[in-house]
């Protein structure tokens, strides 16, 4: 019998469009192992002597000049990508797609990056005959991921859903679904296992991420929090930047018992299971995986744009805090400290909320896609 196939491809434009990927990736074969998937960085794979230099350029930008980054996104909230600058995408940058997908011949073809989705559906137009799914990876429906060619969008909640329909988007067209995260998330494996594992103390902690790039490492925060570090354990994750992680490695004062200095680690996951809370910049899928894990979250330097959505709705659903100043730490490492049963109660409490999300809802989504006679193999 011949396997069915997804292809799904992301963009390296921060780590989390292709995190996303991957977790359905995994989660559809967990489900039905008889189905192959292929994760792609389409930008990548094509072009891969340019597009780190993209990638990089990209990096620069919204490290130093934050503000273009989100007139951008504002400017071109509301439009999707006109056919003109697909057109442009695909001949100076994805010229050979249609060879990829003639030579992988998916049955699904799922965009987890807006990119991608552009290029697959200007192929669709051109007849290339695969259903398509997209899959928003963030809390909010930017104008770039709307596409007529696309079959189905998986959405992170019904507020994503109705600005998708105000923009004329069929409903029969979106599920909500959660933004996916990697099954490992949902599962809650023997704390004192993970402690032993990684040399953790069982005490209160706090878990910092800078996200998979790296680029939000605060000084400020993390100075401060490292005062607490007698009585607080602190899981620093600095992802792939090595030199703000040696940077700290030869500050004294981190060189504490209770600090844990990290650079890129696949255990998030677990991290997030022995921490009891979350200080990360609001990125869609950081904030999914706080979200399964139940963590109380706090926020610092949201992008403008997206992860100022992020930060808002998880704000509004009180599931997170943006650290508007010093303080906002303070009143937590407190609680931490001297009502540490407030915050149990809290996460139980976030848990029992979350248990009604399916874990695996986006992944049956795609599947479906197969069962409802969509596809045909």
């Amino acid at each position: 019998m011949i396997k069915k196939r997804v292809l799904l491809l992301s963009e390296g434009f921060g780590a989390g469009h292709t995190q996303a990927a991957y977790a359905l990736a995994s989660s559809i074969r967990k489900l039905s192992p008889d189905i192959q998937t292929k994760v792609l960085e389409l930008g990548s794979f094509l072009n891969p002597r340019v597009a780190p230099l993209i990638i990089t350029a990209y990096k620069k930008t919204i490290t130093s000049q934050p503000r273009l980054v989100g007139l951008m996104y504002r400017h071109q909230y509301k439009k999707s990508l006109n056919r003109l600058t697909t057109l442009a995408l695909h001949r100076i940058f994805y010229t050979h797609t249609r060879n990829v997908v003639n030579q992988l011949r998916p049955d699904v073809i799922v965009c987890t990056h807006p990119i991608p989705n552009a290029v697959i559906s200007r192929l669709k137009r051109l007849g290339v005959n695969v259903p398509l799914c997209t899959v928003i990876t963030d809390y909010d429906a930017h104008g770039t991921w709307i596409s007529s060619e696309v079959d189905r969008f998986l959405v992170s909640t019904s507020e994503v859903k109705y600005k998708l329909m105000r923009r004329g988007v069929p409903l029969s067209h979106i599920q909500v679904t959660g933004i996916p995260v990697h099954p490992n998330f949902w599962e809650h494996p023997s704390k004192e296992t993970i402690r032993d594992k990684f040399h953790f103390k069982d005490m209160p902690t706090v878990l910092v991420m800078a996200g998979g790039w790296g680029i939000t490492s605060d000084d400020i925060v993390n100075d401060y929090l490292s005062n607490w570090s007698d009585r607080i354990q602190i899981i620093f994750c600095l992802g792939s930047n090595e030199k703000s992680r040696l940077k700290m490695e030869s500050d004294p004062k981190y060189n504490h018992p209770n600090i844990h200095l990290f650079g890129f680690v696949k255990e998030i996951d677990q991290f997030m299971e022995v921490s009891d809370i979350l200080i990360t910049k609001p990125g869609g899928m950081t904030c999914s995986e706080g979200l399964s894990k139940g963590i109380p979250m706090l926020f610092h330097h949201p992008l403008p744009g997206q992860e100022e959505e992020n930060c808002q709705y998880f704000t509004a659903q009180g599931l997170g805090e943006p650290i508007t100043k010093i303080a906002v730490i303070e009143k937590w490492m407190n609680k931490l400290i001297y009502d540490y049963e407030e915050i149990s109660n809290r996460r139980q409490k976030y848990l029992d909320n979350i248990a009604k999300y399916h874990p695996m809802q986006s992944a049956k989504s795609i599947i479906d896609m197969f069962e409802l006679n969509k596809v045909t193999s």
